[in-house]
């Protein structure tokens, strides 16, 4: 199909919908044949080549968007989306992570302040009440595609004057090199939710588009520093991960 070459399937009349029928069709066409961000044929050749209706062919595509397949750019058409990156869960920066696939990592600083916390942030990090935490939000953006969005809280008493630091690069290699900290542990919940209007905006998707969320709470010498949650554009992440045989503990984890 790239261009106007087609594999030879067909729709046929039968048990199987026609829309579900060109959908595999086409998604073996995108999986085997077209590189991300080749051009689909319109609607109407796609009709015509297959001997459907123009609504068949919309509902077709409209689930291989919906399923990261395929984007579409307003005035310009229907191409196929670039691969979903593996996200593996390791305590790593966005930064390090980014430079390891070859990418080029970028940060925007949103807000840096001084506040009090969320009740669940501040029992995340052990604070007394009424005591603040410095507050971080930051957009990632990977060779110039916004990628995540970041709102962190970090104990101020082991971070004096963050706000002080370039925010721009890596906040982890930051500080290692300003405050002797590395988190060497952390508790990491995962989660799934639809964009709201704010972070669609900041990621370039629409609202109610998929993300994949990370709550981590990061520790330095059983000490915990983060509690940062991410959200991740569902059209560029997959989650992966590595399970092995075990027996739960009383806390849920694995021994």
């Amino acid at each position: 199909m790239a261009a106007q070459h087609a594999i030879g399937d067909r729709v046929v009349e039968g048990p199987t919908p026609k829309h579900a029928q060109l959908r595999e069709i086409l998604r073996r066409t995108i999986e085997c044949e077209l590189p991300p961000g080749s051009p689909i044929p319109s609607e109407r050749e796609l009709a015509e080549r297959y001997r459907v209706s123009r609504l068949t062919v919309r509902s077709a595509i409209g689930k291989l968007v919906e399923e990261g397949l395929l984007t579409r750019a307003r005035g310009k058409g229907t191409f196929t989306a670039s691969r979903r990156m593996e996200l593996q869960l390791y305590l790593m920066s966005f930064t390090g992570d980014m430079r390891r696939r070859g990418l080029m990592p970028t940060t925007e600083v949103l807000h840096c302040g001084t506040e009090l916390p969320l009740p669940a942030a501040a029992d995340a990090l052990r604070l007394e009440p009424g005591e603040p935490a410095h507050r971080l939000i930051r957009l990632r953006r990977a060779d110039g595609m916004p990628m995540a969005l970041e709102r962190g809280w970090y104990h101020p008493a082991h971070l004096p004057g963050l706000r002080d630091l370039d925010l721009t690069q890596s906040l982890y290699e930051s500080l290692a090199h300003h405050y002797d900290v590395r988190f060497e542990h952390a508790w990491q919940t995962v989660w799934s939710e639809a964009a709201d209007r704010e972070t669609a905006r900041l990621l370039g998707i629409r609202a109610g588009d998929p993300l994949l969320v990370f709550r981590r709470v990061s520790s330095h010498r059983g000490q915990p520093v983060e509690d940062m949650t991410s959200w991740y554009r569902g059209d560029r992440y997959q989650l992966t991960m590595q399970l092995d045989a075990g027996v739960p503990t009383e806390d849920g984890g694995i021994p």
